[in-house]
């Protein structure tokens, strides 16, 4: 199903701006806090903005595997539009938020949208790839996810400069006009009449990869880096203002932008690495993951005892760096053990795994802060990573680089 030329690499591109308005979108709430509160006065309780955080994230991870049964069945690019175009239209509407009841009912109705996305998106890019460029553009695309990360960060300083009003309006609009972009560009993957007809049916999918061991494996290897990489996501920027005894208006930044960087050059190394090594051994994506997860064990370390500036970044870039190469090579992996036909469908169920693990680490690094053993916490997550790693290597034995048929025969 894999498409030659220079098209495949237009879908890449054309799906990094929708993997940027991704994230940005939803990340934004979280740093216009300050902002909204002098007009929506609910917002001034920690624990109702922790309610419009979870059911987000909540919702997001409950759809995810309908998203990618759905995905599955119908014409990703027009999955993929109708998913930019409501989130986006949520964000235009969050501008006009007056009540607390408002905001919470837009993030639910977000967490849905924005759940359709990703399944679809990166089944669609795995098959216009063949196993000789698809972690590098699983990894190119993965970079349009960090990237709106930490330009959602930016949010309140936008809002600080115009209004929270409108910087939800600006980027709403932005989503609206950019999926009128993909009607006109995007396009689905030429199926063969045998495929076109082979649609699977609604459940079967599901059925097959739960009765899988090796899905089961991958599922286990895809969560429990999750528990890390939240963590890290919601709480190093706590964490930097800590340890360097700075604030957080400069201890946030330093954080996001730092991960994204050394993420955007996991990603890309990973991927270069692993499309040349799987084309000699049939497990050089997994080896290649599992070096980037090695890598993450020392900077959880470091982040957890270091409280100098050097310790502190330095384990920042190396957790980034092969936090990367494992988040890019998870569907190329994933393409190893399960046929084109149920790609979103298994992507889907592994994204729900890791939303939820988000959603419980979160959780418990928030009671470690109130308890002053924030470091401690993320040192003792490496030892979780440990066993993930030695897992993987003993267990996942992919027999070819690459299943593109819609039936595993």
């Amino acid at each position: 199903m894999a498409t030659k030329g220079s098209y495949r690499w237009v879908v890449v591109g054309l799906l990094w701006v929708v993997a940027l308005l991704n994230y940005m979108d939803r990340q934004m709430l979280s740093t216009m806090k300050p902002a909204m509160q002098a007009d929506i006065a609910s917002l001034q309780s920690a624990a109702n903005f922790g309610y419009l955080m979870a059911i987000f994230l909540w919702i997001y991870g409950f759809m995810s595997p309908l998203s990618g049964i759905i995905a599955d069945r119908l014409n990703r690019k027009w999955l993929i539009v109708c998913s930019l175009f409501v989130w986006s239209g949520v964000t235009f509407a969050m501008g006009y938020a007056t009540t607390f009841q408002q905001l919470y009912w837009l993030r639910a109705v977000m967490g849905v949208s924005e759940a359709l996305y990703i399944p679809a998106g990166l089944s669609l890019i795995a098959d216009y790839h063949t196993s000789s460029t698809r972690s590098l553009a699983v990894g190119i695309h993965m970079t349009g996810l960090y990237m709106g990360q930490a330009l959602g960060g930016f949010g309140a300083t936008i809002a600080a400069r115009f209004s929270w009003h409108s910087t939800f309006h600006s980027f709403g609009i932005a989503g609206i006009v950019y999926s009128l972009v993909l009607i006109a560009f995007l396009r689905e993957t030429v199926k063969t009449p045998v495929e076109a007809k082979e649609k699977p049916p609604f459940l079967k999918g599901l059925g097959l990869l739960l009765t899988n061991i090796s899905f089961w494996i991958l599922l286990f290897y895809f969560a429990i880096p999750s528990f890390p990489g939240w963590g890290i996501k919601n709480w190093l920027p706590t964490l930097f203002s800590e340890s360097l005894q700075i604030d957080m208006s400069a201890a946030g930044p330093l954080s996001t932008i730092t991960i994204a960087a050394s993420s955007f050059f996991g990603v890309i190394f990973g991927g270069i690495l692993s499309d040349k090594w799987v084309q000699y051994h049939t497990k050089g994506r997994i080896y290649t993951s599992a070096i980037g997860l090695s890598l993450t064990i020392p900077a959880l370390l470091l982040i957890g005892i270091g409280h100098s500036l050097v310790h502190v970044m330095g384990a920042a870039i190396l957790f980034g760096v092969g936090f990367g190469m494992f988040d890019g090579n998870n569907m190329p992996i994933l393409c190893q053990f399960v046929p084109s036909g149920y790609r979103a469908t298994a992507y889907g169920i592994l994204n729900m795994s890791g939303v939820f693990a988000g959603a419980i680490i979160t959780d418990l690094l928030g009671r470690s802060t109130d308890a002053g053993n924030l470091g401690q916490s993320f040192a003792m997550l490496a030892g979780i990573v440990l066993v993930a790693i030695i897992i993987q290597l003993s267990f996942l034995r992919p027999k070819a680089n690459d299943i593109d048929l819609v039936n595993n025969k």
